[in-house]
């Protein structure tokens, strides 16, 4: 049996069901069981936050995945919550359930002095786990391109602009759920992949605005640099969630988001990985935009 914390998101899904299509056994731990409709897993109800709920989620595990984060969570439920002190407590409970493997997903670039709260969140959660005595693999994706296409083309399919922020003319490395998706199954089976941390940015550096134009989009509404960075400031207090957000856009926007795939792609040559624009191409015709 392999639990999947954060088994209902955008990565989530698909590492549960890449698991199930190979023959796994596969449990999702989820705050509610109308989170994982839709998925072919036994479900487990408890929170990563709550270590009370955890070790019946663990039990009878020989792998624990853990693709939970708190980016878009509120108040009590941030980066610091989930992705540092709920992945502690997942990860005790392996520890205390005896579990074989334990993968963690991270972020790329996480570090203690990240202007970015997410990232450093899931810097101190490898740390925790690298000393925790499981065998352990670490993967650090960059931003996924399902995630963004999402956002950036909310409008297009009732015939709204795409939404960008700030300038949107820096480049940004985005990587396919699908891809990272194929690379934790392996993570989770494979010996040589233990206690190892891998890198994973994709194959693409594109701007948000390049990104639009694969989108389709006719036209494009920019969120304000400034605006973005008065929002970051005042709204921790009241939305706390609408600030990371916030914050992490005037991040993307001016700062180096590039990377290099060569590594990651010479090291798994069999894996395949799919190109934004494929992503993007696929996200028009479902929407109907």
């Amino acid at each position: 049996m392999i639990l999947v914390a954060g088994g209902t998101g955008t990565l989530g899904r698909e590492v549960v069901t890449r698991l199930r299509a190979s023959g796994q056994d596969v449990r999702v731990l989820t705050r509610s069981a109308a989170h994982a409709e839709g998925l072919d897993a036994e479900v487990a109800i408890g929170d990563v936050r709550d270590p009370s709920t955890l070790p019946a989620a663990v039990r009878g595990c020989s792998a624990v995945i853990s693709a939970v984060h708190g980016f878009v969570g509120g108040r009590g439920a941030g980066p610091r919550e989930v992705d540092d002190e709920g992945n502690r407590h997942l990860v005790q409970a392996a520890v205390d359930a005896g579990v074989r493997q334990f993968v963690l997903l991270s972020v790329l670039d996480a570090g203690p002095d990240h202007p970015m709260s997410l990232h450093r969140a899931k810097y101190a959660a490898e740390q925790r786990l690298r000393s925790s005595g499981l065998p352990w693999t670490v993967l650090r994706p960059s931003s996924y391109v399902e995630t963004w296409v999402r956002i950036v083309g909310a409008k297009l399919a009732s015939g709204g602009p795409a939404l960008v922020f700030g300038r949107a003319d820096n480049p940004i490395n985005f990587v396919s759920a699908q891809d990272v998706a194929a690379l934790v199954e392996r993570a989770a089976a494979d010996p040589g992949l233990r206690n190892r941390a891998v890198d994973v940015p994709g194959p693409d550096n594109l701007t948000m605005t390049e990104l639009a134009e694969h989108l389709g989009a006719t036209s494009v509404k920019h969120v304000p640099r400034a605006a973005l960075r008065v929002l970051s400031t005042v709204l921790p207090p009241f939305a706390p969630a609408f600030a990371r957000q916030a914050r992490a856009a005037v991040v993307m926007d001016t700062t180096d988001m590039t990377a290099d795939a060569t590594a990651v792609r010479e090291a798994f040559p069999d894996l395949s990985w799919h190109h934004a624009a494929e992503i993007a191409h696929g996200f028009r015709a479902g929407s109907g935009a």
